[in-house]
């Protein structure tokens, strides 16, 4: 499989199927952790998002699942700004952290809500595309003056009748 944007440099992009494999994951963990009480696995999954965030998506356990072993059988699918699921990465390891720093000071309802509404809204974004902190994102550059714009992303290369599926 030839890919047009390597998912490990051209960071500025990623394959649109990346975010929503990303959130499945951390919406099930989530549930899981919600479910059955093991709060750690909320402080896991936080540290995973910050670990992606900071160094990269080759140290990402998700992102790795992803391209290395679905989107080689699957085809990458069509590239989007890599800003806006960045943003909304962010913003779910905060309430990852605020759920696990709730539960271990013993406030196990607000550890409750916070993890279960990482879970919800993950689960909505794997599900509809639809995701609370992307859109938040092109929001709040609306809001700060800078409309959100694309970032230039590569031409897909054409497809030929003669050329091979």
């Amino acid at each position: 499989m030839k890919r047009i944007a390597d998912p490990y440099r051209d960071l500025d992009m990623i394959d649109s199927r990346a975010p929503r494999f990303n959130q499945a994951t951390i919406g099930g963990v989530a549930v899981v952790a919600v479910t059955t009480g093991w709060w750690w696995l909320l402080a896991v999954l936080a540290g995973q998002l910050l670990i992606g965030l900071t160094l990269g998506r080759r140290f990402c356990l998700p992102c790795l699942v992803y391209f290395e072993l679905v989107q080689p059988r699957f085809g990458e699918g069509r590239l989007e700004d890599a800003r806006p699921p960045r943003f909304a990465n962010l913003v779910g390891a905060v309430f990852l952290a605020a759920a696990t720093a709730a539960y271990a000071a013993g406030f196990e309802l607000v550890g409750l809500i916070l993890g279960g509404l990482v879970a919800g809204l993950a689960l909505l974004a794997a599900l509809t595309g639809f995701c609370t902190g992307c859109e938040a994102y092109k929001l709040g550059s609306a809001i700060l003056g800078r409309p959100f714009v694309a970032c230039p992303l590569p031409p897909r290369p054409e497809r030929r009748l003669t050329d091979p599926a």
